[in-house]
């Protein structure tokens, strides 16, 4: 049972936060919203640091779940599955009517300056798609499709680095078109 609360918790309040900010969503809204008692919340949390410590774990397993998942169901080249990844998540936003961006970026955003812990857990979030691109980018590089030269981890974070920023200006524009720009230079100048 404290498990699922706890799970219940979190699942309400990402799809909140995710839309609101962490700040602008109280606890009320988000144990409304879990079904869980008002006094049960600092049970399963310290605190709403704790929380959002918690969130970002739970965010960033949901995000590899959903990327696994869809590489699973797609199998292709490295290069391939990369740029298909970056078309899915673009397919994602555009559904979301180019609203909320990224989730984490979102958190970055907001969060970094207010709460180390927080930014430390962000960051590993950050780091962990870093990584995951840079598989892909390996294994590339293994089969003769990219320069062996090419440095896969700073490649790969810059392509991140460049996809949180298309993000931000798409929820600026409410457009796709920064996500398109950005794919497009990636797979025409960067890994081309």
């Amino acid at each position: 049972m404290q498990k699922d609360a706890r799970r219940a918790i979190l699942e309400a309040a990402a799809p909140l936060i995710h839309r609101q900010g962490f700040n602008n969503t109280g606890l009320k809204e988000i144990l409304d919203a879990a079904r869980v008692p008002k006094g049960s919340f600092y049970f399963y949390f310290k605190s709403k640091e704790d929380f959002g410590i918690a969130l970002v774990d739970h965010i960033a397993q949901g995000l590899k779940e959903d990327a696994l998942a869809f590489l699973e169901a797609n199998p292709r080249p490295p290069l391939e599955q990369l740029r298909l990844f970056m078309e899915h998540r673009r397919d994602q936003r555009i559904q979301a009517d180019c609203e909320a961006g990224c989730p984490i970026g979102n958190l970055a955003l907001e969060m970094s300056d207010l709460s180390p812990a927080m930014r430390g857990r962000i960051r590993q979030a950050l780091d962990g798609v870093t990584r995951f691109y840079a598989t892909f980018l390996r294994q590339a590089q293994e089969r003769g499709e990219l320069d062996p030269a090419l440095d896969a981890d700073a490649t790969a974070a810059f392509i991140l680095d460049a996809m949180e920023g298309a993000l931000l200006r798409m929820k600026v524009e409410k457009s796709a078109e920064p996500l398109d720009r950005c794919r497009a230079f990636v797979f025409s100048k960067l890994l081309a």
